[in-house]
Order: structure tokens, then C-alpha cells, then sequence
């Protein structure tokens, strides 16, 4: 080893050594087993019914050192299943609205590697945060890879410009990271300003573009008991104001978010209001929340072909937005059964088919360090709903699914 080196590897350890070190990770091991419908196209490539797994080993390393911080996340991912298989198939665009495997297309940095991708199976490495950071006594500024939340829906979060869950996602312990700085300064009075600056690439020219970024500033704030948010951004290239808050009501909690988004054709609006409310009935915990969604890009005929609607495809394209219609209404209730298992239903409804995705989610520890999930998901409605499956422009057929199974367990390390 060259001199230089030597003596660089040596320095990096001695400041490494002078910090903290966390180190952590999981394994999981989830399945899914999808039904389709006679009617649904999809049975026509893959049959009645498809099984996909996935194994995913996640190794977390943080280290801190008198202010500064340094955080890096690796993934290791293997996929197997029909679905893996048969999509490999299917025309480029589909692959555009919904990527079959995890990739870094968009992002200003490339760090997912696919080590194979060949008939059922497909494994693949990738760093899912990657960022250094300072945090001062009012002051936190991080650059590089990294999650960012914002907003105050239960399972639709319009304000929440980066990397949104899927109101029908069943893991969220980990949010997809991008690639951005970020800056927060705390008040005196508790009230703080938050900053963030995405770097994207066209997926057309594969460069970073500045109409691909995002640039947002939001001012969280407190106003006797209730809690509010104000949202300016720059958002590919869109104008967005938001604003939002929560605030106590009884035993219940109140929280909603206005968006409004300047596109080059018009001023659309998104709203979402929910409440929240624990209780305690027949000796058990119990929490539920109920949520109304608009949706001011969604169709309101209810024909769905929405290659007419272009800045509902591009955002459906982005994931930033997972519905067709105007307007939906989720609610759920969680029952601890016991402290270490709990049951939950999940209803998201869209009002206008009407159709709707019923879910039953339970949950339990069976140690400190293994928890295990399953769920049963069940879509409810007539042909050409949103749920039921929208048309699939070819005479009888509709892209629809039936009820599936998905179950994980995952160990803590």
C-alpha cells in the first residue's frame, strides 16, 4: 500500500475512533401470493394466481462525533417469483409508470447495482442512505442520501413532495432516501424552519436537470395548543403552496393539509383532513382514524384511461400519487389484542365508483428482536372501478386483481 494511503487509512480510523459507532440492521423475509379474476387481463400472462418472495438484509452504520455525523445504509435484495419473470415482458412504458425492480433512474447519485436479473430471480445491492451531517445547538444541515417527510395525512400525504408511501403500502419502517441537502434551524420559541433542496435526472437525458429538482421551505410552528405547517416549494418545475396543522378536539386529534399546485395549464388543489381518537372497549387499547382525501388531478367522469390526463399520469410516473379518482375516504381501527399482537383493518374507499381496498393487518413480537406481519388484502367492486379494475382497452378485459396474502418476518440485530 502506497505511503499516502497508508497514512490516509490511519487518519480516517483515528478520527473514526475519536466518535461514536452505531451499527444495526434486520433481515426480512416476506411473500406475497396474488389472485386475478377471469376477467383480468393479467391472468392471461401469469394464470390464476402469482407467488413472489423477497429477502432483504438492511446493515445500518452511524457515527457521531461533536456535532458531526456521518450515516451510511446498504441494502441487499433478492427477489424471486412469477411476477419478477413474467414483467421482464412487458413494454417499456409500464416499466416508466412502475419500475419491477428498485433503481436509482431519477436520483442524482446511481447507487443500486443489479448483480442478476434472469427468470424468476433478480438480486441486487444498493445504499439507501448515504449523507454527512452537523447538527448545532439551533442549527442541522445534512447533504447526501436521505429520507424526507413532511405533512399530516394518515395514509394520504399531498404535502409530502418526496418519495410518499402508497396509502396501501404494509411496511413502513423504512422510506425510500434521495438525494438532497437539508437544513432545519429551531427557534427559541419551538417553532423551526425546515429546507431541502432534491437533485434529480431526466429520465429522457439521464442528466441532473434543475426542472427535475425540487426546492421547498417549510415553517413549522405552534399556536396555543394546535400546530401548524406553511409549505413554498419549487417542485419539478411546478409553483406549490401548502398549509396545514393539527390541533386537539376532546379526547381527538385533528390534522389536515391544503396543497395547491401552480401547472403550466391550471391551479389544481389537493386536501386531505383525518381525525384520531384512542379508546378503550370490551378491557382492550383501541385507535382509529378516519381520513377524506381530494384529489384535484384525478378523473371526475370515471373513465380512467388516463394517458387523456397527463399531469396525473406524470405524477403517477413520479410516485407522488397513487389514486385516479377525487375523492376517498380511509379509515382503520388498531386492537391490541395483546401487548405484542395487534389487529387492524384497513378500508381505503373511492367515493365516486364507488369501490374500495379492504385490509387485515396483524402484527406481533415473538421476542424482543423477531416481529412477524400478515395481511389479508381484498378488493371490493364491479368491473372498470378503480379497485375493481379499470378498463384495460381490450373488449373484456380489465386490469384488475383479486384477493392476495402477503406475510413477513423479520429479525432485529
Amino acid at each position: 500500500m502506497p505511503r499516502r494511503t497508508l497514512a490516509l487509512v490511519l487518519l480516517l480510523a483515528e478520527f473514526a475512533a475519536a466518535g461514536t459507532t452505531d451499527f444495526d440492521g434486520h433481515t426480512k423475509l416476506r411473500g406475497v401470493v396474488t389472485t386475478y379474476p377471469d376477467d383480468s387481463l393479467f391472468r392471461e400472462f401469469v394464470g390464476s394466481n402469482t407467488t413472489d418472495m423477497t429477502g432483504i438484509l438492511r446493515l445500518n452504520l452511524r457515527w457521531r462525533d461533536r456535532g458531526w455525523s456521518v450515516e451510511a445504509n446498504g441494502q441487499l435484495l433478492a427477489l424471486y417469483g412469477d411476477q419478477i419473470e413474467v414483467s421482464r415482458e412487458f413494454p417499456p412504458v409500464l416499466d416508466l409508470l412502475s419500475p419491477r425492480l428498485p433503481d436509482d433512474r431519477r436520483r442524482a447519485l446511481n447507487l443500486t447495482t443489479v448483480l442478476n436479473d434472469s427468470g424468476k430471480n433478480a438480486t441486487l445491492a444498493r445504499l439507501d442512505r448515504l449523507s454527512v451531517g452537523w447538527t448545532g445547538e439551533k442549527t442541522v444541515l445534512r447533504l447526501g442520501r436521505q429520507a424526507l417527510s413532511w405533512g399530516n395525512g394518515l395514509f394520504y400525504a399531498p404535502m409530502d413532495l418526496v418519495n410518499p408511501f402508497d396509502p396501501a403500502t404494509i411496511d413502513t419502517e423504512y422510506k425510500p432516501g434521495d438525494d438532497m441537502a437539508y437544513f432545519q434551524y429551531l427557534k427559541d420559541s419551538g417553532n423551526d424552519v425546515q429546507a431541502a433542496w432534491v437533485v434529480r435526472k431526466s429520465l429522457f437525458t439521464g442528466d441532473v436537470e434543475s426542472d427535475e429538482s425540487t426546492i421547498a421551505v417549510k415553517y413549522h410552528g405552534f399556536a396555543g395548543a394546535a400546530e401548524f405547517d406553511l409549505l413554498v416549494a419549487e417542485h419539478y418545475a411546478d409553483t406549490v403552496l401548502g398549509a396545514g396543522g393539527s390541533a386537539g378536539l376532546g379526547g381527538a386529534v385533528l390534522r389536515g393539509d391544503v396543497v395547491l399546485t401552480d401547472t403550466d395549464d391550471k391551479l389544481v388543489t389537493q386536501l386531505v383532513a383525518n381525525i384520531n381518537y384512542s379508546w378503550i372497549a370490551f378491557g382492550k387499547n383501541m385507535t382509529g382514524g378516519l381520513e377524506y382525501y381530494y384529489n384535484g388531478f384525478g378523473v371526475t367522469d370515471g373513465d380512467y384511461d388516463v394517458t387523456d390526463n397527463f399531469e396525473l399520469l406524470l405524477r403517477l410516473a413520479r410516485g407522488e400519487i397513487f389514486t385516479l379518482g377525487r375523492h376517498y375516504l380511509a379509515g382503520t381501527v388498531t386492537v391490541e389484542v395483546t401487548p405484542l399482537w395487534t389487529v387492524t383493518p384497513v378500508m381505503l374507499m373511492n367515493l365516486q365508483d364507488p369501490s374500495a381496498l379492504l385490509q387485515f393487518v396483524a402484527q406481533g413480537s415473538l421476542s424482543d428482536n423477531i416481529l412477524v406481519i400478515g395481511t389479508l388484502s381484498v378488493p371490493v367492486g364491479p368491473s372498470g372501478s378503480e379497485f375493481g379494475g379499470i378498463d384495460a382497452g381490450v373488449p373484456g378485459r380489465y386490469l384488475s386483481t383479486g384477493p392476495s396474502v402477503f406475510a413477513q418476518f423479520a429479525w432485529y440485530f
